[in-house]
């Protein structure tokens, strides 16, 4: 494997995420204390809090948090999941696993950068470009005049970031098709799902649509819980699982035996969780809408289908890159100008920023905004 290029965003946030007064390109959703999440356990779940010995544990995960998780699912049951730190340590795994150096891989673009540079140092790559004259869709001509004999995977990420674009529901369906046609294992990242912004836009959980797909999902985004750093994979393809959890070994070996336990309290009380962020993104949208529209000189806004980002183009003279630059150099606002998104494989508007939602400063973040601009 060749060696990984700087993770653009990544740095960028090491800079600035804890520096500005707002983080208004958050990904996630605001979170909440201990103490409340703790609120919301069962009984039996805070005498296992109360008596929890700080030891290792599973590889795999605990096998209660593995049989949370395959709740949420329709048909994955607990040995198709496997635990990870993070979303971004079960992408790395597979990805890697899933890719040697005469294979062939598609992946959507734009993209959280991993997703594209992780393959890219094993095999060949190429887009699937997400364009906005076409809402953000995939084209499934496209993705079929790509395909190759030797194409071992399709990546794709919905709600995507940092677009908030959910494929059409027959769009995400013939891609799956694809792949099943051709025996090619379908990565779906759905960090997002439950954050639709329109519930009759919410896709499938691929791991439910097809043997050979794997979903990655994470309690950081929709949960809005990123410091239990808990993610997993669901795939009933569990020989590869079997050989990503033996990757796993020369990781993090297994989470933190807190974490997994908070976890599975979040994941008993998911719809609370998730439901109250669907209303705080509601709430959010509804304040970016009345913004933009008084800034419509400035800016090109058009409402995200999910997830708590959208990726906003702008107008002004000075480029977005400058704009952002002084946004936060001056006035304490962070947003991810274009160039952090920028890809090898596909051009990607050099125009837009990404924009977040999630967090209750908000409201207070827009305002020192519009007095930036009035400035």
């Amino acid at each position: 494997m060749s060696t990984l290029p700087d993770f653009r965003l990544e740095t960028h946030f090491s800079r600035w995420e804890f520096a500005a007064r707002y983080n208004m390109a958050a990904s996630d959703m605001q979170t909440l204390s201990l103490a409340a999440l703790l609120e919301m356990a069962a009984p039996d779940e805070r005498a296992d809090w109360e008596a929890l010995q700080l030891g290792y544990i599973e590889t795999w995960g605990t096998p209660a948090l593995r049989q949370a998780i395959a709740a949420s699912y329709a048909t994955v049951q607990a040995e198709d999941v496997l635990c990870f730190a993070g979303a971004e340590e079960g992408l790395y795994c597979a990805l890697l696993a899933l890719l040697g150096p005469d294979d062939h891989a598609l992946v959507t673009v734009p993209n959280y950068q991993s997703m594209e540079t992780v393959p890219a140092s094993v095999c060949q790559v190429e887009a699937i470009p997400l364009r906005p004259e076409n809402r953000w869709q995939p084209d499934l001509d496209d993705v079929r005049r790509r395909l190759r004999p030797n194409t071992r995977l399709i990546a794709v990420n919905f709600p995507n970031n940092p677009t908030g674009a959910i494929a059409d529901a027959d769009i995400f369906a013939g891609l799956i098709a694809l792949c099943a046609e051709r025996g090619i294992h379908f990565f779906s990242d759905e960090v997002y799902h439950g954050l639709e912004h329109d519930a009759a836009r919410r896709l499938p959980q691929a791991a439910d649509c097809y043997e050979r797909a794997l979903s990655l999902n994470v309690l950081s985004k929709a949960y809005g819980l990123p410091g239990l750093r808990i993610g997993w994979i669901a795939s009933r393809d569990r020989a590869l699982l079997a050989r990503l959890e033996r990757m796993k070994h020369y990781l993090s070996i297994c989470n933190a035996a807190p974490s997994e336990l908070l976890a599975r309290i979040a994941l008993g009380n998911r719809e609370t969780l998730v439901a109250r962020n669907r209303e705080r993104c509601a709430a959010n949208l509804q304040l970016l809408d009345q913004f933009f529209a008084r800034h419509a000189d400035r800016y090109d806004w058009r409402r995200p289908d999910g997830g708590c980002t959208a990726f906003v183009r702008y107008r002004g003279a000075d480029g977005v890159e400058n704009h952002c630059r002084e946004l936060v150099e001056q006035a304490g606002i962070l947003l991810l100008p274009a160039s952090l998104y920028q890809s090898a494989l596909a051009p990607v508007p050099t125009d837009r920023f990404r924009v977040g939602f999630g967090r209750d400063h908000t409201a207070q973040g827009l305002a020192v905004w519009e007095a930036f601009l009035r400035r």
